[in-house]
């Protein structure tokens, strides 16, 4: 999620543990863990494209994580403070819970969060909430906000605090059932597709769970096409966009190649460019495709081959967005999820 959101959620639950003991202090330390995590972005200073792809939401967004770098904050807390309003363990069950609830709501998102490193390194990516959500952060933040003016002992205090992460759990907990219910109407309509669908996935468009996008693997290609709960009929204007893998079919033996590959779950296409080929992250879409006209992939990493007979090496970089029409595209966001 968003750093705002990530931000209220660790003050929250900072505050819902030790925030009658030490007051605002709990949510400020909050906060500070609740961004920690995030700082994995760091690594495009120091790291090839792939490697700091692979990095974000790895290791920093783990249980391991959050059980080794909760004590040690704690303990830097207590050296801070000289009136001992809390004990070291008070600091670090606030710490633990504001470092884990991060990977925990990242993991609801479409990246995919490494939450069991470094025993395994599967990704898990429920896809039931866009990573910037009005609807689930708004709320949250007015009433710990709200909750943050009160005295510490005040019951409206934490009757305030709790009910912030009530009401955003709560949402949570629906963007699940739209999903499932979101997912049986995709499924239902797969039947009347030219191409067998083998798999597919779903997920929220941006800043809402109303207006939800799919795509569907068949043995060339991938069907892309939308859904809102206002809609009046079952999905079923979709666009198809073949593979075209056979590109990258000779590369199969770099390492960093398949790294990237990895990372998008082998939801890709690729297409050929004059120094090599183009691989589209199909599970973030396009960035203005709500009324099927065509547009660029959000995530499109360039390969350039040229040095691969010689030197058996690839490079990668990857190719920056072009938002200027973005008020074009939320007003086709806007009028989509009105429903069809």
């Amino acid at each position: 999620m968003d750093s705002v959101t990530q931000i209220v959620l660790g003050a929250a639950v900072s505050e819902a543990a030790i925030g009658k003991k030490v007051g605002n202090k709990a949510a400020l330390w909050g906060a500070i863990a609740g961004t920690i995590p995030d700082l994995d972005v760091l690594g495009k200073f120091f790291l090839g494209m792939v490697d700091n792809l692979a990095l974000h939401r790895s290791f920093s967004h783990s249980i391991t994580f959050s059980l080794f770098a909760a004590p040690i904050l704690a303990w830097l807390i207590t050296k801070i403070y000289k009136k001992k309003e809390a004990t070291f363990f008070d600091w670090t069950w606030a710490m633990f819970l504001s470092f884990f609830t991060h990977p925990l709501l990242d993991s609801f998102t479409t990246w995919g969060t490494m939450l069991f490193w470094p025993f395994s390194e599967y990704r898990i990516a429920i896809k039931s909430i866009f990573v910037v959500d009005p609807l689930y952060t708004l709320p949250f933040m007015v009433l710990l906000i709200w909750a943050l003016t009160k005295k510490r002992d005040s019951v409206n205090r934490q009757k305030l605090n709790n009910w912030g992460i009530i009401i955003s759990t709560t949402y949570l907990l629906f963007t699940l059932f739209n999903k499932l219910y979101v997912d049986t109407k995709f499924e239902k309509s797969f039947e009347n597709l030219e191409q067998k669908v083998t798999r597919f996935d779903s997920r929220p468009t941006p800043l809402n769970n109303i207006l939800w996008t799919a795509n569907a693997e068949t043995e060339n290609g991938f069907y892309m096409g939308y859904y809102s709960l206002l809609d009046s009929k079952p999905p079923s204007d979709y666009k198809y966009v073949a593979k075209n893998q056979n590109l990258v079919l000779p590369y199969q033996t770099n390492t960093d190649l398949n790294k990237l590959i990895e990372i998008t779950n082998g939801f890709y296409t690729a297409n050929k460019t004059p120094t090599g080929f183009q691989l589209n992250d199909l599970r973030f879409g396009e960035i203005r495709n709500f009324e099927n006209d065509s547009s660029a992939f959000v995530f499109i990493y360039n390969v350039d081959t040229t040095e691969w007979q010689s030197l058996k090496t690839l490079l990668f970089w990857q190719q920056p967005n072009n938002f200027k029409d973005g008020k074009k595209s939320l007003g086709q966001l806007i009028n989509r999820l009105k429903g069809n």
